[in-house]
């Protein structure tokens, strides 16, 4: 069955002026919903019966069409977009298409603005049988039933940022918290994606987050990333127990109570020595 926002493996059924026709033969014999891959878009060496991955998607007329380009975003997912042109009936961002995708006057979560770039979802609006985006993202996520337990590591969209924290995406489904407090990397922007780690689950089901694993899970990553930095600085950093925290938040991008249990682990290893002056990788 054909699949719109999506990318599908069709077979290819026809050659013709305009381009080859796509279907799926096995479930869908009669041919009800070929597609068409425009010329532009057609291999140039191809066989009737090979098997093409495309994406589908309505054209400007709403008429499914394969393309071979590749889109921004996919249906039911995320993806921080641009904002091409705004006329009466909304927005419309660049995904990687032709044809925009429109986001509605009544799906922005605030006026959008021509050239900025906003986190949206795609999804198929089920009275006009579109394909559109909102910013309205809360609506597409709950924490009713979690799927997610503490200490799992899963994928991070960054949302938006507010005095109290860094709002997430936990894996396109739920939605989380991670405070800035805890964070050491300054350059966090919304879209950004990234690995985290389930800190605590409330009674309420909110979830805490955070960006490395906790406890002694922490460690190993945490001691391989200092050796990496002290191998890139000839075996030797100026950082050391008595470092001030935002001297190892600026170098390293980790707490001074990270640091300290990852160089414990290294000085154990023999690994490092640890000096007034700082930390020396050992030969």
């Amino acid at each position: 069955m054909l699949e719109i926002g999506k990318y599908n493996t069709l077979t290819i059924l026809r050659d013709t002026k305009v381009g080859l026709f796509l279907g799926d033969p096995e479930n869908d014999p009669e041919g009800i919903h070929d597609v068409l891959l425009p010329n532009k878009y057609v291999p140039k060496v191809f066989e009737i019966g090979e098997e093409l991955i495309v994406f589908v998607y309505l054209d400007h007329e709403q008429r499914p069409v394969a393309t071979t380009l590749v889109p921004y975003i996919l249906l039911n997912e995320f993806a921080l977009l641009r904002v091409n042109y705004i006329n009466n009936v909304g927005a419309f961002m660049d995904w990687g298409m032709e044809k925009d995708i429109l986001v509605p006057f009544k799906e922005q979560a605030r006026p959008m603005e021509k050239g900025k770039r906003y986190l949206v979802y795609l999804y198929m609006d089920k009275q006009t049988n579109r394909l559109v985006a909102s910013s309205k993202t809360n609506q597409f996520l709950s924490n009713d039933q979690l799927t997610v337990e503490k200490g799992e590591e899963v994928d991070l969209i960054v949302s938006h940022i507010t005095d109290m924290g860094i709002n997430v995406i936990i894996n396109e489904q739920h939605k989380g918290l991670l405070y800035k407090d805890e964070v050491y990397d300054d350059s966090i922007r919304t879209g950004d994606r990234m690995r985290g780690f389930i800190k605590n689950i409330r009674p309420d089901n909110k979830i805490d987050v955070a960006v490395q694993a906790q406890g002694f899970e922490s460690i190993e990553p945490n001691a391989d990333k200092i050796l990496s930095e002290l191998r890139a600085s000839r075996g030797f950093l100026r950082l050391n127990d008595n470092s001030h925290p935002e001297d190892i938040k600026t170098v390293l991008k980790m707490s001074k109570k990270s640091f300290k249990k990852a160089i414990g682990a290294l000085y154990k290893e023999k690994l490092i020595e640890i000096k007034e002056d700082g930390i020396y990788l050992v030969n």
